[in-house]
């Protein structure tokens, strides 16, 4: 699947960490990848001045460095992510 630079797709995206539990907080700070994922607690926070794509590009990022557990994702997500990145078997997040 190739990745589309709008609304949309941010989205889509941002459905998919929801359905993993994740909170996704758009704040300012000094970032030096332009986001901060506290792993323990399954929140996400993105610079808030980051473009439409660079907000895409990190949380594709994040996709490809956490575990999905296959069980959890609807069939549509599943697929989404799948055109995206490669889901694989993995424990419970």
């Amino acid at each position: 699947m190739k990745i589309k630079y709008n609304q949309k797709f941010l989205e889509q995206a941002e459905k998919i960490f929801t359905a993993l539990t994740y909170q996704i907080r758009y704040e300012k700070g000094s970032f030096h990848a332009g986001y901060c994922l506290l792993s323990g607690q399954k929140i996400i926070v993105i610079n808030k001045y980051f473009t439409l794509e660079g907000r895409i590009n990190v949380l594709i990022e994040i996709l490809k460095k956490i575990e999905i557990p296959e069980n959890i994702l609807e069939d549509e997500d599943r697929e989404w992510v799948n055109g995206i990145i490669p889901i694989q078997n993995t424990l419970s997040l």
